[in-house]
C-alpha cells in the first residue's frame, strides 16, 4: 500500500492485491499485519482465534438463528466492541464482513438428521469449537490441510467437509460431492484487519480514506454473499447435488450441549458469549 502518483490528492492511496494465498495462509498473513510486513489482511474469523482467543466465541454452534441475525450481531455494539479488543493483540479491526454459513457436504452418505453424522469422518477447521461440535455429534472430526480436501474427498480418505455453498462451488468441491446438507451449525464472520503501526504512519487524510473506503465495502457484503449464496445453491442443485433440508432440531440440541464445556476452556470467550446471548434472545 503506498500513495498513488496518478491522484492528485495526499490522502488518495493505492493498494495492491495479492489474492489466492500468494502471501501465504491466513495465520501467516495474520502475523505479518502484527509485525507491519503486510498492511491489510481479509480473514475468516477461524484463523484469528489463534491470535484473539475472544473471537472462539464465534465457533459455537447454532450460537445465532441464521444469517441476517448473525450480520445484525457482527454490525452492532458488540461487534465493534469485539474489534476494539484487537488493538491489544496489535491488530486494527475495520470491521466485520458478512458471516459465511457452515454447511456439510459428503461424498455419498445422505445426512438427514444428527444420527446420521456418527462415524463420519469429517474435515473441520481446528479450532476447539469446530472439534468439539462434532465429536459430540458421534462424527470423526479429521486435521487436513484444506489444499488437500479435493483429493480427500474424490479418494475416500475423508467422507465429509464443511463449508458456505459460495466456497463449495468456487473451490470445486461440486466436483467429487453428492450431497449438500443445510445443517447450518456455524456462521463463521470474516473481517478486515490492518497493521496498527501501518495506519499510523498515514496522514489524518489517508486514514479517513480507509476507514471510509472499509465502511463502504462492508456495507455492500452482506448483499453480495446473499447473491453469491443464491446463485451457488442454483449451481448445486443443477449440478445434481443432492440438497438436504435435515431435521435441524436434532442438531441444535447437541450442538447447545456443547457450550459449556467450549465455556470452561476457553474463559476469554464468556464475555463475550454473554453478550451475544443477551442480544439473540
Amino acid at each position: 500500500m503506498g500513495w498513488s502518483p496518478t491522484c492528485p490528492s495526499a490522502a488518495c492511496l493505492k493498494i495492491n492485491i495479492f489474492p489466492a494465498g500468494q502471501l501465504g495462509g491466513e495465520v501467516k498473513m495474520i502475523q505479518a499485519v502484527r509485525t507491519g510486513t503486510q498492511d491489510l489482511v481479509i480473514t475468516g474469523g477461524g484463523p484469528v482465534e489463534n491470535t484473539a482467543k475472544e473471537f472462539s466465541v464465534y465457533s459455537f454452534p447454532y450460537l445465532f438463528k441464521d444469517l441476517d441475525q448473525a450480520n445484525s450481531v457482527m454490525q452492532g455494539p458488540v461487534g465493534q466492541e469485539m474489534l476494539d479488543l484487537l488493538s491489544k493483540h496489535r491488530l486494527l479491526g475495520l470491521g466485520f464482513i458478512s458471516p459465511i454459513e457452515r454447511n456439510i457436504f459428503t461424498n455419498g452418505k445422505r445426512i438427514t438428521n444428527a444420527d446420521d453424522m456418527k462415524g463420519l469422518k469429517i474435515r473441520v477447521i481446528q479450532g476447539q469449537g469446530f472439534v468439539k461440535t462434532y465429536e459430540a455429534l458421534g462424527a470423526q472430526p479429521t486435521p487436513m490441510a484444506y489444499a488437500e480436501l479435493y483429493t480427500a474427498l474424490q479418494n475416500g480418505a475423508v467422507d465429509a467437509a464443511e463449508n458456505s455453498p459460495d466456497v463449495f462451488v468456487q473451490d470445486k468441491f461440486i466436483e467429487v460431492s453428492k450431497t449438500y446438507t443445510m445443517a447450518r451449525v456455524m456462521y463463521m464472520p470474516a473481517l478486515m484487519l490492518m497493521s496498527p503501526s501501518r495506519f499510523e504512519r498515514l496522514s489524518p487524510e489517508q486514514q479517513q480514506v480507509i476507514r471510509e473506503a472499509a465502511a463502504a465495502a462492508i456495507a455492500s457484503a452482506d448483499s453480495h454473499y446473499k447473491k453469491g449464496y443464491a446463485d451457488s445453491m442454483k449451481i448445486i442443485k443443477d449440478r445434481g447435488v443432492e440438497i438436504i433440508e435435515p431435521d435441524i432440531e436434532s442438531f441444535r440440541q447437541i450442538g447447545a450441549s456443547v457450550h459449556a464445556g467450549l465455556l470452561e476452556s476457553l474463559p476469554d470467550t464468556k464475555p463475550w458469549y454473554e453478550k451475544i446471548v443477551a442480544q439473540t434472545k
